[in-house]
């Protein structure tokens, strides 16, 4: 059976008209008001209750944070569960990057699937060959920049030079995430001559962010 569209209520008749009475009162009372004191209010009552506003709107705007990010943090706990306990493969990848993208595209709060993460999307990264995988490629690749690992630094220099354009901007992003300035001379020479353009912006953001790196970090 094809449910039916569900119908906005409209705005009753009434609580149009109460409105409405309520500003006509308001601008009649404020009219035989005295000037002294309407005086008053605009130089005080208005801008404490404009301030008053402000300080409300402030207080819900950081009740609305935190409340966003508590449930973030229990949706990561239950993809957590969801993934250790998951044994498909397949499956298990859309977690993993479901996870990633719930964290924040951040690692901090995973370090104890950190090794999971890193050999799910190294194996992705190997073995989803063929155009109709590149997606699957391509996310394994800036992810794996978020892990800090730099033993992954081959392989996301081999994924510079995938067919798809997708995947070697998504190399680019993980070298940067990375900060692996030994692939500077790489991402300088594909920032010029990649043929794709969104390749070459990524890889001039990569080249950004080893810029930034210092030289201990190096």
């Amino acid at each position: 059976m094809q449910r039916q569209p569900t119908e906005r209520n409209p705005i009753h008749p009434t609580a149009i008209l109460v409105l409405v009475g309520l500003i006509v009162a308001g601008v009649w009372v404020w009219k035989r008001l005295p000037t002294e004191t309407q005086t008053f209010l605009i130089d005080h009552a208005v801008p404490m209750a404009a301030g008053a506003a402000t300080v409300g709107a402030t207080v819900l705007l950081a009740i609305r944070h935190i409340r966003r990010k508590i449930e973030r943090r229990r949706r990561r706990d239950r993809l957590l569960a969801s993934f250790r306990q998951e044994t498909d493969p397949a499956r298990k990848r859309e977690l993993s990057f479901e996870l990633v993208e719930c964290n924040a595209y951040r690692i901090d709060g995973l370090e104890s699937v950190a090794q999971d993460l890193r050999d799910l999307w190294t194996h992705t990264l190997r073995h989803s060959l063929g155009d109709k995988h590149h997606r699957w490629r391509g996310m394994a690749a800036s992810h794996l920049g978020l892990l800090r690992d730099k033993s992954v630094m081959p392989l996301l220099l081999q994924a510079l030079e995938d067919d798809h354009a997708y995947v070697r901007a998504c190399a680019a992003l993980g070298l940067g995430r990375l900060r692996a300035v030994e692939a500077k001379a790489k991402l300088e020479y594909l920032a010029k001559e990649d043929w794709d353009q969104t390749v070459r912006s990524r890889c001039r953001e990569a080249l950004d962010q080893l810029r930034r790196v210092s030289p201990q970090q190096s």
